[in-house]
């Protein structure tokens, strides 16, 4: 088999185009594939960390904004739900957005657009600032989510399924990273006695950077064709939305949590913005790094079983920390708060394993068998990847006025726990019933003709 070219087609397309592109066959993928999917991966990882980095900007602008910005609790709370609304929003064009400019091109694009929210914080960000004006550049600043859904739907068409665990979970895993990372960086400023200003400053010449470098050295590829019809087909497809729900709890904990954990210290525990800084980054951090290990234990055991399991630690680590709060242990309460981020974390690679695993077994029971079943799994699957998203980031904003919501009721987080809890278990059932609970010897009818056993379970998926 002649592998494809990487040098831009000699055809009407501008750009690094490759024309033919099959993961999914082992010969190409050992010759070529494998390399050229790895460097595309490493450039998407940074763009999408940069863009994760700006999205949750405004959870350590806040902390700089002490009384002489005039801004209660409740509205920093409002501020940082915003934001992580428009970051769910942008998500659904963001996929399609692969599909109509090329992976490479878009990648370019989506990174430029971060100056625009950077530029304006660093303008306004000063005493004397309206909040109407604070919102306004919030909303901005909620585009960076988007980098996400681009991100993993254009890293899904690269890499063949028995793979995808451990791409998709170290693309992510990398631009969640860019939450801890920022936070990190403010930490160091605030210790610095340094102002907001010089954190803004320090991210604009990053994002020039990976523009060009995702320029340079990413590819588009042409199978991933603008498709309408796969976009109604997934949001007809009832897994799009369980899998949606899913992702609110783990996901939309990830992003909702990294958000509102230094307001929460803050608000309840009383911590001023400096010690707050000190602990918020540690569980962003740790569940950014354990994403990719829940896509690799997904891969070998089957992303549903681990999703499960990794609902019930979710619980049950809420569970103490409802007690935690009631109790004012501060220790406690971090520590488990960790615990939940990790959890988190690792939940977002197993479930986002289970999409493409979904849509191939759906076709493996259609009847289709090898390329076709692959093309037609990832067709779908990399539609769906818009919506999943966009759901599970708007469990981000669910957690943020939850809190905002439990602080003007109760004066704590206490409340909001307990709700959470509740979610959780939801989850839960829903894992078990859809995709693990099946009658003995209940198969899929194409199985009878296929030796092809591994996308014939939801179990496995």
């Amino acid at each position: 088999m002649t592998a494809p070219s990487t040098a831009p087609a000699a055809s009407s397309r501008g750009g690094r185009w490759i024309e033919q592109w099959d993961p999914e066959d082992e010969a190409f993928w050992n010759a070529t594939g494998e390399k050229v999917a790895r460097r595309n991966l490493l450039f998407s990882v940074l763009s999408e960390h940069i863009g994760f980095s700006i999205w949750t900007m405004w959870s350590v602008l806040v902390l700089f904004m002490g009384p002489e910005y005039g801004l209660t609790p409740a509205d920093k709370f409002l501020l940082t739900s915003v934001v992580t609304l428009v970051g769910a929003a942008v998500r659904v064009p963001y996929t399609f957005a692969v599909a109509v400019f090329g992976g490479r091109n878009w990648t370019i694009v989506s990174a430029g657009l971060l100056l625009v929210p950077t530029v304006a914080a660093f303008l306004v960000m000063k005493p004397g600032t309206s909040f109407d004006t604070f919102l306004l550049v919030g909303l901005l600043a909620g585009i960076g989510g988007g980098n996400f859904a681009s991100s993993m739907t254009n890293i899904n068409a690269f890499f063949p399924l028995r793979k995808k665990g451990w791409a998709l979970g170290l693309n992510a895993g990398g631009g969640n990273i860019g939450v801890p990372v920022i936070q990190l960086v403010a930490l160091a400023i605030i210790g610095a006695s340094g102002g907001p200003r010089v954190l803004l400053g320090i991210y604009i010449p990053l994002i020039v950077v990976a523009a060009v470098l995702a320029a340079v050295f990413m590819d588009n590829l042409a199978s991933v064709k603008n498709d309408t019809g796969a976009a109604k087909d997934a949001a007809k497809d009832a897994h799009t939305w369980i899998m949606a729900f899913l992702y609110v709890g783990t996901f939309g904990s990830f992003i909702g949590y990294s958000f509102a954990f230094g307001q929460v210290l803050t608000n309840q525990f009383g911590r001023t913005p400096l010690q707050a800084a000190y602990l918020t980054f540690v569980g962003p951090l740790l569940g950014s790094l354990i994403r990719p290990v829940g896509g690799w234990l997904a891969d070998r055991y089957g992303g549903a079983r681990i999703t499960l399991w990794n609902y019930v630690g979710m619980a049950a680590a809420t569970a103490v920390l409802v007690f935690a709060s009631m109790q004012k242990s501060l220790p406690l309460f971090v520590s488990v708060f960790v615990v939940l981020f990790v959890l988190s974390g690792l939940g977002n690679g197993s479930t986002y394993k289970m999409i493409p695993g979904i849509f191939q077994a759906k076709a493996v029971a259609k009847g289709l068998r090898g390329e076709e079943a692959a093309a037609h799994g990832r067709r779908l699957s990399g539609a769906s990847m818009g919506l999943i998203g966009a759901v599970g980031a708007l469990g981000g904003v669910g957690i943020n006025m939850a809190f905002r919501q439990s602080f003007l009721s109760y004066g704590s987080g206490t409340g909001a726990f307990v709700a959470f809890l509740a979610f959780y278990g939801a989850c839960f059932v829903i894992t078990w019933a859809v995709y693990l609970r099946r009658p003995a010897g209940q198969v899929p009818a194409a199985a009878a003709a296929s030796e092809a056993k591994p996308q014939l379970s939801y179990a496995e998926v």
